[in-house]
């Protein structure tokens, strides 16, 4: 009965709604968000550089996310090079004074306070050429006034920058009296003008004054309440404010140092002056406000505007737009044709099915329509992580922002069951869900930033090691069993494997090598290709014949581990190998190949260890050592047994050792040995039981069926900045955001796996001399590419 309702209340749901209506409900939801997010751009405030001076929150004890966009965390070398030629002053109090010095300590992380703090403090770095000085001037009044005329009226002696504010000397001198507030608006709004004429040629702020914390003050400090303090607050930014007439003042407040200080207060020594972990937050927002659009840092995106549309990109998108231009006239011109069958849903798969047959489209409309439609999703992603449409946030990781999301998939996984079609050892639907689960945990780890927890990471990493043994294990089995080592095959696997990054590196800017796991099974699947396809071609076809065979495969593929052995511990070998023209220009990234050198090597063996395995499999089962019926446990029931425990040992010994790895460098040294162990542990868990093997999770393998474009796909448009932060369409609600940007996510990559496979069909004749022909104006296409690179030269950061 459980089985029945289960199977009536899915036709039920799949009726009303299909892959295709949920993508027109993604279409729709992408169109109204970004009509949103494009109106808010025209309300004053609401840029980037405002949010990150004015409004945040604490993700963590000591983690601050501005509203909207994210900040990066400078580098010594990164802020000599920002501030480079430079001039920073500093003007105002002890509080200011605090936050001269953490301004300086990430210039100079040496930095120390010395001599008579109440008085000016200056800081030069002479090989940067420069300078950062605070300039004692406790209150707003003549003294501080005239500071500020003089740079007015001396433009060569002027700061770049300036950090400014006063208030807590003025209520402790006064006693916090009325008449001490009103001369400070009065000293302020005289101030202001200046402030405003110096903005004009430098970035001036005016930071608010922190709130106190009271119990802590002392006796003569006592007179400084936070109501004292709001006042003087709510007086400087009416002054600012109204400062410049009928236009927006030049002057920025700089609020957002209270709303870190509510949070930290307490953690104050004397109750006035800030913890130093808030004050180096301060400092870093400073620093991201004058540095981002001059380093243009991908994990910065805070006051840092768009990069410019390469040449490329701008030949790409009037491609697309051509596209979509040829593709509604084909529309319009088919309306006045002869009607096709419409589609209807399956209820049973959610599908579409054709009510009747319809005739074939012809190429060049399947072409056409593909384009079309890509362009439409390429406009998305470039909206979503080139253009300053969409928001983002940093990334923070808690326990529960990763493991509560895997018990929830998890649950739905196992609820979604079915029986296989076929029970043999890794069967399709089995390699599915494995894929399917596989990157679901991958994708988690990613968005909530798990890297940061060494037990997580490891085990993510054999995941990765998982995805290349099936690499290994899919394309050695094929080449054994069918002995297809023809042109057509190896193309099919390429153009799949390759067409989503080649667009996106063409449409977001980015080097083949970025997409780093696309690479390394397009690499690999070449070697598994030349192996087994160089004389002498050994298949299963002919060694039935001779055993003689099976040895020369076996040497086959010792060679092959001597020469992955030899690259693995001859780096200088393989970057030479990797550095050579045109290879490099699809390896290198940041100038150099360590990052394919590093991915390489942390994954050595997986492959080898999925052919050996393949190769050894496929010989039990040809010689019917293996029971692989329905039901039947693999082996004799005492082997099963034998092999089910040992198996569950080994995955559990794995992962009290990469609980207990110590670092990360130290794990990674043993890694490509010691994933073998994890990855056959499960796949023996997975298939000796019968039962085990006899049913698979649809949830899983669907997803598994269009992993590949969910890898690619989370770069852009679920993750932001190039993986570095989390898309944000829906600011102020994570759940729901997550939730949207998930279900958009996931239709994008579904239509991208059948434009792929439509273009696949079309692209990749089976007819030899067509198939030259296509791959001739590919290697055109490719020069053309290398020639416009050399042109427009390197445009990343």
């Amino acid at each position: 009965m459980a089985a029945l309702a289960y199977t009536r209340g899915r036709r039920e749901i799949n009726q009303y709604f299909s892959v295709s209506s949920a993508k027109g409900l993604a279409l729709a939801a992408v169109l109204l968000l970004a009509a949103g997010h494009a109106a808010l751009r025209y309300y004053p405030g609401h840029d980037s550089c405002e949010h990150l001076v004015s409004s945040g929150r604490f993700l963590g004890e000591k983690v601050w996310q501005p509203h909207s966009c994210m900040m990066h965390k400078y580098k010594v070398s990164e802020a000599k090079d920002c501030l480079a030629d430079k001039r920073v002053a500093f003007v105002g109090d002890s509080r200011i004074r605090q936050l001269f010095s953490s301004f300086v300590k990430i210039i100079n992380p040496q930095f120390r306070e010395e001599g008579n703090k109440h008085e000016h403090i200056p800081f030069e770095d002479k090989a940067a050429a420069l300078r950062v000085d605070f300039l004692w001037h406790p209150e707003v009044n003549a003294s501080m006034r005239q500071c500020v005329k003089v740079w007015t009226e001396e433009p060569a002696g002027k700061p770049h920058v300036v950090v400014a504010g006063a208030a807590t000397w003025s209520i402790k001198a006064h006693n916090g009296s009325e008449e001490a507030l009103a001369q400070y608006r009065a000293n302020l709004t005289a101030l202001a003008p200046l402030l405003e004429k110096l903005a004009k040629g430098s970035d001036v702020y005016w930071v608010l004054q922190d709130p106190v914390y009271e119990d802590l003050l002392s006796e003569n400090r006592r007179m400084i309440t936070n109501e004292k303090i709001s006042a003087y607050n709510e007086a400087a930014i009416g002054v600012l404010n109204g400062s410049a007439k009928n236009a927006k003042s030049r002057v920025r407040v700089f609020s957002v140092s209270q709303l870190i200080a509510q949070e930290t207060i307490m953690e104050s020594v004397d109750g006035l002056h800030l913890p130093e972990s808030s004050r180096e937050t301060s400092a870093m927002i400073l620093m991201n406000v004058c540095c981002n659009k001059v380093v243009r840092p991908i994990d910065g995106s805070c006051c840092q505007p768009p990069a410019a549309p390469t040449l490329t990109q701008k030949l790409a998108a009037g491609f697309f737009v051509l596209a979509v231009a040829g593709c509604l006239a084909l529309h319009l011109a088919q309306r006045h044709g002869p009607r096709r069958a419409r589609p209807c849903a399956d209820a049973e798969l959610g599908e579409e099915k054709k009510a009747a047959p319809a005739p074939p489209a012809c190429p060049s409309e399947v072409v056409l329509q593909s384009c079309c439609k890509l362009g439409l999703i390429m406009a998305y992603f470039y909206l979503c992580d080139r253009a300053d449409l969409f928001m983002k946030e940093n990334k923070f990781y808690t326990h529960s922002s990763f493991f509560t999301p895997i018990i929830y998939i998890l649950v739905l996984g196992l609820f979604y069951n079915e029986s296989t079609k076929e029970t043999k050892v890794l069967n399709r639907e089995q390699t599915e869900e494995w894929k399917g689960w596989m990157q679901l945990v991958i994708l988690i780890y990613h968005i909530s930033g798990a890297s940061t927890f060494l037990p997580v990471y490891m085990h993510i990493r054999v995941l990765v090691a998982a995805y290349l043994f099936q690499t290994g294990y899919g394309h050695f089995s094929y080449f054994w069993i069918k002995g297809d080592f023809g042109i057509h095959r190896v193309c099919q696997v390429l153009f799949r494997l390759n067409f989503l990054v080649v667009v996106l590196c063409i449409v977001m800017d980015r080097p083949y090598q970025f997409y780093y796991f696309v690479p390394l099974v397009t690499v690999w699947f070449l070697v598994i290709y030349v192996t087994l396809a160089l004389w002498p071609q050994i298949t299963q076809k002919k060694a039935n014949g001779s055993c003689f065979w099976h040895l020369g495969l076996l040497m086959k593929l010792g060679l092959l581990f001597l020469c992955i052995c030899f690259l693995a511990y001859s780096q200088g070998a393989f970057e030479k190998i990797f550095s050579l023209w045109p290879l490099s220009k699809c390896f290198e990234l940041n100038g150099n190949v360590y990052e394919w050198w590093f991915r390489w090597k942390l994954d050595r063996y997986v492959v080898f260890h999925g052919m050996l395995f393949a190769f050894v499999y496929l010989a039990l089962q040809k010689r019917q050592v293996l029971s692989e019926g329905k039901g039947e446990p693999l082996l004799p029931n005492r082997m099963s047994n034998l092999l089910l425990f040992v198996s569950v040992v080994s995955f559990l010994t794995y992962s009290i050792w990469a609980s207990s790895c110590k670092t990360k460098a130290e794990c990674n040294e043993l890694h490509p040995a010691v994933s073998v162990v994890q990855i056959l542990a499960f796949v023996l868990i997975r298939n000796i039981p019968g039962y085990v093997r006899s049913v698979y999770s649809s949830f899983f393998a669907w997803f598994g069926k269009i992993s590949l474009e969910l890898f690619i796909c989370q770069y852009h448009i679920w993750l932001a900045a190039d993986t570095r932060g989390v898309l944000v369409l829906i600011p102020g609600s994570p759940t729901l955001n997550i939730t949207v940007s998930t279900f958009i996510f996931v239709c994008v990559a579904h239509e991208i796996s059948r434009i792929t496979n439509d273009l696949a069909r079309v692209l990749i004749p089976k007819d030899s001399s067509a198939l030259w022909k296509r791959l001739a104006c590919l290697a055109a296409f490719f020069s053309g590419l290398l020639l416009l690179s050399a042109v427009q030269g390197d445009p990343r950061r």
